[in-house]
């Protein structure tokens, strides 16, 4: 059966997406079986960082009701084992049936190692799916006051109605010179959160360089977040990995 994965946040901006993106394509350049999928109904935005931009779309929604088969999930040009579903945006996270996810979920289960579900940023409908079925949570958190505070009541209200679900938080867009000037660390964002930490990924240009290229960020660069990133994915599988000297 898959693990399924699901990236959250308590607000928006935190490189979320991006950050889904790049772990499943790490993964995926393993050659492990991946389906991403994204949960932000009515926006979508997760084909980008992926790179599929350009590929046809099938929505999860469409997935889960049975006018599509799974098997119909477009496949990466480049990742021929990592596939995506999108988010509808003609619907509402509202209007979505939780056991039709559900069942739609157990069956990708079968066919897939992993299931990234990427969340909408705060904590309405969407997020609610997004997390119902996932068996791990990643918090997603820069190193603002805003971004912690959201982090924490966002991981608070999600262990409240998971309580076997397994979180664990990631920092992102961490730049060293900007923490040494708040007189800030790491430690101080774990405090805050209230989570175990599973990665650091610095701040980089090549993020958006990758998504403004077409390119999966693992295939542009193996250098600085994609060089996270790929320890992020070793640690879900089990790995020893480094993390980041920032």
């Amino acid at each position: 059966m898959a693990q399924i994965i699901s990236v959250i946040s308590g607000k928006g901006g935190t490189g979320k997406s991006s950050l889904c993106a790049a772990i499943a394509s790490c993964l995926a350049v393993e050659r492990q079986r991946v389906l991403c999928i994204d949960c932000d109904v009515g926006l979508r935005n997760l084909d980008i960082p992926l790179g599929m931009a350009d590929v046809a779309s099938v929505t999860f929604s469409s997935v889960m009701r049975g006018e599509y088969a799974l098997s119909d999930a477009p496949v990466h040009p480049q990742m021929p084992t990592l596939s995506l579903l999108t988010a509808p945006v003609s619907e509402t996270a509202e209007s979505l049936s939780a056991g039709q996810f559900g069942r739609m979920l157990e069956a990708a289960g079968e066919a897939f190692d992993w299931i990234f579900l990427d969340a909408p940023a705060g904590i309405g409908a969407g997020f609610q799916l997004a997390t119902a079925f996932a068996g791990t949570a990643l918090v997603v958190c820069g190193g603002d006051p805003a971004a912690m505070r959201d982090a924490a009541r966002t991981s608070d209200l999600l262990l409240q109605r998971r309580a076997g679900i397994e979180a664990k938080l990631i920092v992102n867009r961490v730049s060293a010179k900007l923490y040494r000037r708040m007189r800030a660390t790491i430690d101080d964002v774990m405090d805050e959160v209230g989570l175990p930490l599973l990665g650091i990924v610095p701040d980089d240009a090549s993020v958006t360089l990758a998504a403004a290229a077409g390119t999966p960020l693992i295939i542009y660069t193996q250098q600085g977040a994609a060089e996270a990133c790929a320890h992020i994915a070793s640690r879900l599988c089990g790995r020893k990995a480094p993390l980041m000297r920032l």
